[in-house]
Formats: structure tokens, sequence, C-alpha cells
């Protein structure tokens, strides 16, 4: 980034990462932002997140995210639909391993969080089925929001501060000048320029960049989510990350689960345009999920799945965000990629953001601005775990 304070921003998109950097970035000064969202707020990847508050990653800094953004979800509690129900992860023998290391990377970052036994995780999960699990971690200060929610709040403290919102505004192609972004133009035809132009557009942000001849390499991933009634009112029970069933659930309503998936061994046949796709689940993911939540949920009375839906991630080859200025064209930041990790970590992002901008660093050591740049994937030096998962992929 140029040394300069930029004197206006545009950013385009405007979900729940959009309106978190517009958010930051009037925080620090910066009134004179527009945000552009080609639909409506919050309409597309955001409002079919799963909404899950955790802080348990592989990745540290993608860790030291979200434990930074915790209070922001717990000071806002209720006004985003923030239950603390605490969030669990739990492991079978071949990954007892990864899952001490972790936890102790976790540990070392500041993280509320500790390895737990079965009789513990039966008394947090009394109807959970415990045999295959080997090890267990727990976080009590995790727990879900609605991410619609949180988005739009942010939106409002932005416009507050003296941003301003455009809705069904498409931008057809960002401008430059030299090695210099100066402003987009929308699809109409209509110019506007800024100082500092901020790609935020999810998955439709490749295009955005392609036409700057920038490769950013991102996937429209499909994701089918069910929910679940259990039969019976559900206590406030833990969001449970279970590695494995390779799948993950939560609360939804007072008897209703929601169910997702976290087997990717074969996502890369689950790429999909961003703009037309089946959004229920297929039958064989309905009996192939029913069967992962009766095998962990016996205590369940009556399960009955009431319905499906289905969103899309977009997925860089690591599945970790770029947060980063691109090369070669001052004024001009990506903030995608974000493979479904972007809510719990939303609001570190744009204070990362407003670093990159107003300090040209990441001004917090356990978040290196590094990790997160655009070259590393032609570099061939991807963002990963140092103890992954075995079988889980990319998600933790």
């Amino acid at each position: 980034m140029s040394n300069a304070t930029p004197r206006n921003a545009i950013i385009i998109g405007g979900g729940l990462i959009g309106l978190a950097i517009a958010r930051s970035l009037t925080d620090r000064g910066l009134s004179d932002v527009l945000v552009l969202e080609r639909h409506q707020l919050a309409g597309g990847g955001t409002g079919k997140s799963s909404g899950i508050v955790r802080a348990h990653y592989g990745v540290p800094s993608i860790a030291a995210m979200a434990w930074r953004s915790l209070p922001v979800f717990e000071r806002l509690g209720a006004e985003v639909g923030f239950r603390q129900v605490g969030y669990s992860v739990i492991v079978g023998e071949e990954n007892i391993e990864p899952l001490k290391a972790n936890i102790a990377t976790h540990q070392g970052l500041g993280v509320d969080v500790d390895l737990i036994d079965n009789d513990r995780l039966s008394q947090l999960w009394p109807m959970m089925n415990t045999e295959d699990v080997a090890l267990a971690a727990y976080e009590p200060r995790g727990g879900f929001a609605d991410a619609t929610q949180l988005a739009l709040h942010f939106g409002q403290v932005a416009r507050q501060q003296g941003a301003r919102i455009r809705q069904n505004t498409s931008v057809a192609r960002i401008l430059t000048e030299g090695d210099k972004a100066t402003g987009v133009e929308l699809d109409d035809g209509e110019v506007i320029e800024a100082d500092l132009v901020v790609v935020a557009a999810g998955w439709w942000s490749k295009k955005l960049l392609g036409d700057l001849d920038v490769d950013f390499p991102v996937e429209a991933y499909r994701s089918e989510l069910l929910i679940v009634d259990a039969g019976e009112p559900l206590p406030d029970l833990p969001v449970v990350s279970d590695l494995v069933s390779l799948q993950y659930c939560r609360l939804e309503g007072s008897g209703q689960f929601l169910v997702g998936n976290s087997d990717h061994a074969d996502f890369q046949k689950k790429f999909v345009d961003p703009d037309s796709y089946s959004n229920i689940a297929g039958e064989a993911s309905i009996m192939k999920y029913a069967e992962k939540v009766m095998h962990r949920f016996p205590g369940f009375p009556e399960p009955s799945v009431t319905h499906t839906y289905a969103g899309v991630y977009d997925v860089p080859p690591d599945w970790n965000p770029v947060i980063a200025p691109v090369g070669g064209l001052d004024g001009l930041v990506l903030c995608a990629g974000f493979a479904g990790h972007g809510f719990k970590i939303s609001p570190a992002v744009g204070d990362l953001v407003a670093d990159l901008v107003f300090e040209g660093d990441s001004t917090d050591a356990d978040i290196p601005a590094a990790d997160f740049r655009l070259e590393r994937f032609a570099e061939g030096k991807p963002l990963a775990s140092p103890h992954p998962y075995i079988g889980a992929g990319e998600m933790r």
C-alpha cells in the first residue's frame, strides 16, 4: 500500500466481510466510504452461514483472529443472536496428537479451551454416543450467532460513522491508471472514483481481478445443510465439531439441530456456478447426513429432517483467505476466499484491513499480514495447519 492515507474508499461487496471492513475503516476516521452491493446486503454467502463462533483452527493466525473477534459477539449478545452454549471438538484415536498440539497452540494464544475426557463430554452432551470418541476439547465461550444480523449491525455502525451503502448496484470493472486503482465502473456505465478500492465480493472477486490480469485462484464450492428435529425440546447444548463422523452440529430453535458436512474429500466434484445452483440437499446427502446424526445422537427420541438448504463457499487452494494489497496496483486490496471461515473472524478481518490501509502492516504480532498475501499461491507456499487432522480436510 502507498504511504498516503486515502481520502475515500469503495468497498465492492455488501456481505459480512465488506460491512466489517466499512465499520473498521470508519472507526479509524475514514468517513468517506462507499459500499457497493450487487443485490441486497448480506444476500450472498452471509445469509447461508451456519453462524458458529469458535477459535478452533489449525492455522494459528486464524485462531488468533477468531479469539480477537469473540469479545464483539459477547458485547453484542442478543442483538446478533449470540448464544454462548460452548463449542466442542471430538476426535478419534488417529487425531489425538493433532488435537493436543492444536489445543496447546490455542492456549498459547490465550484461548479459553481445555481438553476433556468422555465423562465430561457426556455431562455436556447427555444424548451423544461417545464410544468412538478418543478425546475432546471444549471452549466454554464458543457458541453460535446470526451472520445476517452481525452484517447489518456492522453496516449500521458504518453508516453512523459516515459510510454510504448502495444496494442493487453491480460493479462491471475496476478502473486503473498506470499502476494505481482509481475507482470502479458500474454496469450502467457510471464511474465512481476513489483512492482505495477493496474487493470483498466473495466468489465474484475472481472475475473482477481477472479483468486486471490478476490471478485469484478461488472456486465456488456448494455445501449442503440439514435441519433435524430431535423430537423433543433440547437444552442449551454445545456446538459439536465431530471429526470422527466428519460433521458439525448446533442448535437451531428449541428442538431442532443444524447439521453440516466436514467431509470434503470429493469437494472438486461440487464446484458450481454461484449464480445458479440447487438450494436443497440431494437425496443421497440427506441419507448420508442422517446416518451420521443417528450414530452420534442416538438419544434423540424421534429425529426427522424438517428441511434442507445449500450455500456456496469461496474456496482458494489452501482453504484460507486472502487479505492483502494486490501487488502491482496501488490502492487495491483483496479480501476474499474465506471458505466458510469468515463469520467468526469478521471483526478481526475488518481490523486487519484497516491496519493494512493506515499502518501498512498488521499491528497484531499473532496475526502476521504475510500469512494472507495473494502471492503465496504462485510461490507454492500455502497457508496450512502445522497439525492437520487426518480425514478432516482443510476445514479445521
